[in-house]
């Protein structure tokens, strides 16, 4: 056979490398997915019946198989069904990594949003919304437009200024509650929904914000702004990864370096900046 080789009595093709290559990158994605929540335990339940399936059929107990040949039929459906959540966070994960990264096909196309999009409105909001311990959560729109999101809260499309950002998250507005969302440099929308990240690693003094920047950040590519409204500390989080506890010089340098990929001419204080790994 061409492009094979023998170990031992085996012969073993490429194709049959590549074959459990595959496989075993696909059970180690879903074993990273399912480690750590409930959902783990009933996979491994699952597992554990179809080779008892396996076990008994080879051996010829055909009542036994019967049982659990009609159990491994719905199997199938009803895995959907107890799984949907992290079936959709794996696909969700699927198309975050594949995604068709248009600024780094067209670079110039970075460029020109870096010259457009001002960040000091969202550092100076930022700012003063710590200084008065008003919670806030801006989300900010990479390769993803996180349509979704913006859907389940109220559509804005205003231009990004302090000023509306300091209404929007003033504790007596309607649109309070939620994450702002910024896509091409404008207030998409208020008062969104993010996915809540159900890690077990997170550390219990976060909040509820940190978690759903955390969520949003596990399933897309997007860069999220915090301000809390216990400690009224700034931080920011990008694939699961908080940097916590940023001062002003920070925060800006981090959200140059984060959104537009160019090197911040002050570096970060390590004194003032925590970095918590949360995925």
């Amino acid at each position: 056979m061409i492009g094979s080789f023998s170990v031992g009595f085996l012969r073993i093709g490429w194709i049959d490398v590549i074959d459990v290559l595959l496989v075993t990158v696909l059970f180690y994605q879903l074993y990273k997915l399912l480690t750590g929540s409930v959902a783990l335990k009933v996979f491994l339940g699952f597992m554990s019946i179809y080779l008892l399936y396996l076990v008994v059929k080879a051996a010829g107990m055909e009542l036994l198989t019967n049982i659990l040949g009609q159990f491994m039929s719905v199997g199938v459906l009803a895995g959907i069904i107890l799984f949907q959540q992290e079936i959709r966070r794996f696909l969700l994960t699927i198309g975050k990594a594949t995604a068709f990264d248009r600024v780094r096909v067209f670079p110039w196309r970075r460029d020109q949003a870096a010259e457009r999009m001002s960040i000091t409105p969202f550092v100076e909001a930022a700012k003063s919304l710590a200084g008065k311990n008003t919670g806030a959560l801006i989300a900010f729109t990479m390769t993803s437009e996180l349509k979704f999101y913006a859907e389940s809260g109220d559509l804005i499309d205003a231009a990004v200024s302090k000023r509306l950002l300091m209404s929007i998250f003033n504790k007596t507005s309607p649109l309070h509650d939620g994450a702002v969302i910024i896509a091409n440099n404008r207030i998409k929308a208020a008062r969104c929904i993010l996915p809540v990240s159900e890690n077990p690693d997170v550390p219990a003094s976060l909040g509820l914000r940190h978690r759903a920047a955390i969520g949003l950040t596990e399933v897309t590519d997007s860069v999220v702004l915090v301000v809390s409204e216990e400690t009224g500390q700034i931080s920011l989080v990008r694939a699961g990864e908080v940097f916590r506890n940023l001062s002003s010089s920070d925060l800006r340098a981090k959200l140059n370096d984060m959104l537009f990929d160019v090197a911040a001419k002050t570096p970060a204080s390590a004194a003032s900046a925590e970095t918590e790994v949360a995925a």
